[in-house]
């Protein structure tokens, strides 16, 4: 993927990428890639992370140009290996570090981004490395991927979304299995209890991404905004309500019962 382009329309978005110290932000066409840019320290999440992410995750919810982001991590060991305890459980107190690391709703901009988000997940992901991941819409993992949640084991709870993101994707029993376990899993346990959406060999990851990424930004931007709002919000409203969102946003768009829908 090529670096991002200063170049854009009136609504483009342009971050000053040369700021970023954790993260590498690209922009190809209507594709844009986040990767945490941390290799040496296994991309775990700190506090300059969350500050750069900050400012990219709003510049993308804004930017009509991007149809979808893929978010990944940078070396061959880890998309992202946790939270940096140098930093969240050390001075100052582990309360008050944690309160530092969620003083941006970093996890809330995931969440509120219109377009569709892939995470490319290989070596390590760990606790704040899946809750990001949770926040995509689409994984898809290298089959080198493992997976853990240590937060409890180290006598903390996860407090970026993970005890309410987990279960909803993998239900509340292999969630807790997770959380209080404390066991790893392997790429072949995340794809059968659907923490992952599919699994490919290691080498083959990037081009998969891209492949999905290139087919999902070939689409109408409005409706796949429009098709990711009506799944999202809908799962947890009462499905005759949820049924009512999906004929308002298809009148949104300008679609009649009567128009076949391909």
């Amino acid at each position: 993927m090529a670096p991002f382009a200063r170049s854009g329309g009136p609504n483009s978005k342009v971050p000053d990428v040369s700021a970023f110290k954790t993260l590498i932000y690209e922009k190809k066409g209507f594709m844009a890639q986040i990767t945490l840019n941390r290799p040496e320290q296994l991309n775990t999440y700190n506090v300059q992370m969350r500050d750069d992410f900050s400012e990219v995750l709003t510049a993308i919810r804004d930017d009509d140009e991007v149809r979808v982001v893929v978010l990944a991590g940078a070396g061959q060991k880890a998309f992202c290996a946790g939270a940096d305890l140098t930093e969240f459980l050390t001075a100052p107190a582990p309360v008050a570090a944690r309160r530092i690391r969620f003083a941006r709703d970093v996890w809330g901009l995931f969440l509120s981004l219109p377009q569709p988000l892939i995470a490319a997940l290989h070596g390590y992901v760990l606790g704040s490395g899946i809750e990001m991941a949770l926040c995509c819409d689409i994984r898809i993992a290298a089959d080198n991927v493992r997976f853990g949640l240590p937060e409890v084991s180290l006598g903390i709870l996860p407090a970026a979304g993970g005890t309410q993101t987990l279960p909803r994707i993998v239900g509340p029993g292999h969630a807790l299995d997770l959380l209080l376990g404390g066991q790893w899993i392997d790429a072949d346990r995340a794809l059968e209890i659907n923490l992952v959406n599919r699994v490919v060999p290691a080498g083959e990851l990037t081009p998969a991404v891209d492949a999905l990424a290139e087919k999902i930004a070939g689409h109408d931007p409005a409706v796949v905004k429009c098709a990711k709002r009506a799944v999202l919000q809908g799962r947890d409203l009462p499905l005759a309500q949820a049924l009512d969102l999906e004929k308002r946003l298809a009148a949104q768009l300008g679609l009649r019962p009567s128009k076949p829908i391909v």
